[in-house]
C-alpha cells in the first residue's frame, strides 16, 4: 500500500531528526552519500580536448553559401564547420525569397583547403557555397566597413566606383554616360550577376560579377552609396603638393576637376601635333572632346600640374578601366624632358596603390621613349606588350608596399 503526502514527509522528516541527532558527523556523512549517489547518476564531464587554433597557422576565408530558412539550419552548418577547427569571426545574412544567404568570415588551419569548407557547408544543407581567401581588410565588421567606404565617397567624387568594388568584392565596374546609357536602355536594377545603378547626370553605373550572384542587400547598399554620392554633388579634394624640379623650378601638383576645362584647352593648344598623338593615339583635332570625360571624378583621378602664374602644364590620369587601371599622361612639350612626368607618374602609381589596384597599365607608342623611361624609373616588374606599333607597359603594384597619401589627399577637405 502506498503511503500518503503527509505520511512520506512526515518519515523523512523523522529521519532528518535522527541524523541531526546523531551530530554534525552524521550529516556530514549523509551528504556524502547523497552527493556520491547524485554523481553515479550524472552524465560523466565532458572534456574538451580541442586544441586552440593558432593564428601564425591559420588562413582567412571568406565564405557564402545559401540554406534554408527555417529553425536549425544555421545551427547545423555552424556545428558542421566546428567539426573542422574552423572558427567563425563575422556573419552577415541577405535574406532571399526561398532561402538566406549566409556570408562568413573563417578562420581554418592552414592545412584545410577550400574544398573542405564547401564539403562542410554542404554536408550541413547549404547550396551555392563560394569560398575565397580574405586578408585583413575584411577582419573590419560589415558596419564599420561600410561607414567607411560612405565617407570616403563624401570626400571624394573619384572614390565612387572604389567604393562600390571594395563593398562587392571582386567585380568589373564601368561607368556609362548619359548618351550611351540612353543607347543601352537597359533598366536600373539587378539580375543574377549584373548591377545596373543611375547616376544623377543620367548616365549608369554598371556592375558585373560573373563569379557570384548579387543579392537584395548588396544592392539596397550599393545603391545606398550612388545616392549620397548624387545628394553630396561634385566635390574634389582641393589641397596640393609644390614641387622642386631639378632644375629649380617650383610647380604645384593638385587634383584637376572639371572647372579647369577651359586650363586644360589652352594646354592641347600648346602642344604640338605630335605630343597629342602620342598621348591619344589618334586624329588630334578630337583630343578636346576626351576632355569632358578624363577630367570627371566618375571615371578617375588626374593630376594637373601648373607653374606659379597658375598655368597648367601637364596633366596625369589614372582612369577606372573595368577592372583595370590605365595610366596617361600629357606634358606640354617645353616641359618636357625637367622630370614634371616622372612626378605626375609617381603620385598616380601612389594613388592606384592607395586603392588597392595589383596593376596599372599604359598606351603608348614604341617611339614615346619619354613614357617608356618614365614607366621604368617607377623601379616596379614591368611587363610589355607591342602590336602594331602600339605598346601597352603593364606595372605590378604587388610586388612593394603602398607608400603614404601624398599631401594633398592627406589633409582634411576645406
Amino acid at each position: 500500500m502506498s503511503r500518503s503526502l503527509p505520511d512520506v514527509t512526515r518519515a523523512t522528516n523523522e529521519e532528518h531528526d535522527r541524523i541531526a541527532r546523531r551530530g554534525p558527523g552524521a550529516l556530514v556523512a549523509r551528504a556524502s552519500q547523497w552527493w556520491s549517489r547524485r554523481q553515479g547518476h550524472a552524465p560523466p564531464a565532458a572534456e574538451d580536448t580541442r586544441t586552440p587554433l593558432d593564428p601564425a597557422r591559420s588562413t582567412l576565408w571568406r565564405m557564402r553559401t545559401t540554406v534554408r530558412d527555417e529553425p536549425g539550419s544555421l545551427a547545423a552548418l555552424c556545428t558542421s564547420l566546428a567539426r573542422h577547427r574552423v572558427d567563425i569571426l563575422s556573419l552577415q545574412t541577405h535574406p532571399l525569397a526561398d532561402g538566406t544567404v549566409d556570408e562568413f568570415l573563417l578562420r581554418a588551419p592552414q592545412e584545410l583547403p577550400a574544398a573542405a569548407l564547401a564539403r562542410a557547408a554542404t554536408d550541413a544543407g547549404g547550396s551555392d557555397t563560394w569560398t575565397e581567401r580574405a586578408d585583413a581588410h575584411d577582419l573590419v565588421d560589415a558596419p564599420t566597413r561600410i561607414l567607411g567606404l560612405a565617407t570616403r565617397t563624401a570626400l571624394d567624387a573619384a572614390e565612387l566606383p572604389l567604393a562600390l568594388r571594395q563593398l562587392l568584392g571582386r567585380c568589373t565596374i564601368r561607368s556609362l554616360p548619359a548618351a550611351a546609357a540612353a543607347r543601352d536602355g537597359a533598366p536600373a536594377g539587378f539580375e543574377e550577376t549584373a548591377m545596373r545603378l543611375r547616376t544623377p547626370e543620367g548616365g549608369v553605373i554598371a556592375v558585373e560579377r560573373p563569379y557570384l550572384p548579387f543579392t537584395p542587400t548588396e544592392f539596397a547598399r550599393a545603391r545606398a552609396l550612388v545616392e549620397l554620392d548624387a545628394r553630396l554633388g561634385p566635390r574634389v579634394p582641393r589641397h596640393q603638393d609644390v614641387l622642386t624640379l631639378p632644375e629649380g623650378n617650383e610647380i604645384t601638383v593638385r587634383r584637376a576637376h572639371p572647372a579647369d576645362l577651359a586650363a586644360a584647352r589652352a594646354l592641347h593648344e600648346r602642344c604640338s601635333q605630335r605630343t597629342l598623338r602620342l598621348r591619344y593615339h589618334g586624329p588630334v583635332g578630337d583630343a578636346d572632346r576626351y576632355l569632358d570625360h578624363l577630367l570627371s571624378p566618375r571615371y578617375g583621378r588626374t593630376l594637373a600640374a601648373r607653374t606659379a602664374s597658375g598655368r597648367i602644364v601637364a596633366l596625369g590620369h589614372l582612369l577606372w578601366d573595368g577592372d583595370e587601371t590605365e595610366l596617361a599622361l600629357l606634358v606640354e612639350d617645353d616641359w618636357q624632358r625637367r622630370g614634371v612626368g616622372s612626378e605626375l607618374l609617381r603620385r598616380l602609381v601612389g594613388l592606384a596603390r592607395e586603392a588597392r589596384c595589383a596593376s596599372v597599365y599604359a598606351v603608348t607608342q614604341a617611339s614615346n621613349t619619354g613614357m617608356v623611361a618614365a614607366m621604368r624609373g617607377l623601379d616596379l616588374p614591368l611587363d610589355y606588350q607591342i602590336e602594331e606599333g602600339t605598346l601597352v607597359i603593364t606595372a605590378r603594384l604587388d610586388a612593394a608596399p603602398a607608400p603614404s597619401r601624398p599631401p594633398y589627399e592627406q589633409a582634411e577637405q576645406r
